[in-house]
């Protein structure tokens, strides 16, 4: 999962600076012992089995309701209308009303509005998520009083990262990958360099992994196809698109230095090797100005339409959609992955995927009506029949099982997928609703992903490395350093185009050299400490040297 995460300017700054106001000004209101609430009693409803989970054994008759708060605009806040939602409606005796917000209408819940019983948040980093002992429910507790079987389904790794400093647990996320899930090959990668299977054959089916051989395909591209644009990558917006860490990743650019600490990938000799043959590339005319310019939306129209003859592709399981209405409308010319740029050093590539820290955060807050009937949510979702229910609804109705195993959709179901997507989701809402969902599920079945990216993602296959000591390593939110590291951010997306955009070698050099005055200007010695802490707490919790 690539994630995707919501991502916002001044607006969400001045939102999160009232949140930390909320919880240094008025933190203490709900009580800071994770403790201090009493559990509510179980006595009569059910008695708690290890191997069983609790969900199996309680007996409560009426539907308990739960309020679910959803900190983004975007949720779907259906419940029971679809097939999906039907079921974990039926299996839990639950109704949950979700409410849906942005920053400020969170800031507004813990202002001195009414608590929903269970809360989902996108920033593992936000004040909201490090003082959660303050609000929330620990995990850790629930599960002893109301159900272990939560133990087995839940992977310790995920846990013990987010264990705050009273040695528990509050939150859990989706699309959390641990190192066991790396190993298990069942993680499929989400990066490519692309081509146009037409447009390869054409050419020649060139290698095109030193900067030359680069330069050369896309003349040889320009000349033969010149309604084409050579070279495209993901729209760039206030970030650096797949030409900023995604590029790093691909070359294999180090993340920490021989000594394991923080190391600025965006200087690396091997990467601005690389950014300076995309500034020649882009002065032969072979990137096209649009390309900074155009949206997701304008970038996904040219990707549909097979406007790019490569590209550097990054989410391409939300880009498959487009890949697949342009492979079924044109049989022979479908984008695959090739090797394309590598290192000039010798490093073999790093691809990154969804880290540990996963993506959406859930928790049970101290005000939950019904705490035992909340984790017994997270255990059913978490399990092995939630997760099958998330990806592929039930079986006989969605979906039967192979010969070989592999879960299969039924050719009406499948048909939908394909050719209905509004109906689709809907009735069914297979892969939408996706708390703790998880990318090693996707293993499970053939039907996980469209025909368009199978290729890509078996080209990936042992070119991914986890990145768990880089992830929040930021310094928090309201220091100095946080600050800085704003600027110098906005500063690097910024420079990095006009790099790449430079009308000769000087003026690439040129905003090369004020990027690097700028850091010294802006605490980056500061940055780099911080960060460098944080890595070395990040391989102790995960018991890396």
């Amino acid at each position: 999962m690539n994630k995707a995460f919501g991502k916002k300017g001044l607006k969400l700054c001045t939102a999160l600076m009232a949140v930390v106001l909320v919880f240094t000004g008025c933190g203490s209101k709900g009580g800071s012992d994770s403790s201090s609430k009493e559990l509510s009693s179980i006595e009569g409803r059910y008695t708690i089995d290890p191997e069983t989970p609790a969900w199996k054994l309680d007996k409560k008759e009426e539907t308990t309701d739960l309020t679910w708060y959803v900190n983004a605009d975007w949720w779907n806040t259906d419940f029971g209308k679809d097939l999906v939602t039907k079921k974990i409606k039926e299996d839990l005796n639950i109704n949950i009303k979700f409410i849906k917000g942005d920053d400020t209408k969170l800031n507004t819940i813990f202002a001195g509005g009414e608590m929903p019983d269970l809360l989902t948040v996108l920033d593992s980093n936000s004040p909201v998520v490090q003082k959660a002992s303050t609000w929330a429910l620990p995990l850790n507790d629930l599960a002893d009083k109301y159900d272990p079987y939560f133990n087995k389904v839940a992977a310790k790794d995920t846990m013990n990262w987010f264990q705050l400093a009273d040695g528990k647990t509050y939150g859990y996320p989706n699309y959390s990958n641990t190192q066991n899930d790396y190993d298990s090959g069942n993680i499929p990668a989400k990066t490519a360099f692309v081509i146009r299977k037409d447009v390869y054959e054409a050419i020649g089916k060139p290698t095109i992994g030193t900067p030359e051989e680069f330069k050369s395909a896309m003349q040889q591209i320009k000349k033969q196809f010149p309604e084409m644009i050579p070279f495209g990558f993901n729209s760039i917006g206030k970030g650096t698109g797949s030409l900023g860490d995604v590029l790093q990743d691909f070359i294999g650019v180090p993340m920490e230095t021989e000594n394991g600490e923080f190391y600025n990938r965006n200087l690396d000799e091997d990467y601005l090797t690389w950014l300076k043959t995309l500034n020649e590339v882009y002065r032969n005319g072979d990137i096209s100005d649009d390309s900074f310019a155009d949206d997701g939306t304008a970038f996904e129209e040219k990707v549909k339409s097979g406007k790019y003859a490569t590209m550097l592709l990054d989410g391409t399981p939300q880009q498959s959609g487009n890949l697949q209405i342009f492979m079924t409308a044109n049989p022979g010319k479908e984008y695959i992955a090739i090797d394309g740029p590598q290192s000039t050093v010798g490093h073999e590539p790093t691809l990154n995927q969804s880290g540990i820290t996963g993506w959406m955060i859930s928790f049970i807050t101290k005000k939950a009506k019904d705490p035992a009937k909340a984790i017994q949510v997270y255990t059913y979702l978490l399990s092995e029949e939630g997760q099958k229910l998330m990806n592929y609804g039930v079986e006989g109705e969605t979906y039967k099982v192979n010969e070989a195993g592999k879960i299969e959709f039924l050719p009406e179901i499948k048909d939908l997928q394909l050719n209905n997507a509004d109906k689709f989701k809907k009735e069914y809402r297979m892969g939408e609703f996706m708390f703790f969902g998880h990318d090693r599920d996707k293993a499970l079945s053939n039907d996980a992903f469209a025909e368009s990216i199978k290729q890509m993602q078996e080209w990936g296959k042992g070119k991914m490395k986890p990145h768990f000591i880089l992830e929040n390593i930021n310094p928090a939110q309201g220091t100095p350093e946080a600050r800085s590291l704003t600027a110098i951010d906005a500063t690097w997306n910024t420079t990095l185009v006009s790099m790449i955009r430079a009308k000769d070698e000087a003026t690439f050099d040129s905003s090369l050299a004020a990027y690097k005055a700028f850091l010294k200007d802006n605490n980056w010695d500061k940055i780099v400490e911080v960060r460098s802490e944080k890595m070395k707490n990040n391989k102790e919790k995960l018991g890396l040297k």
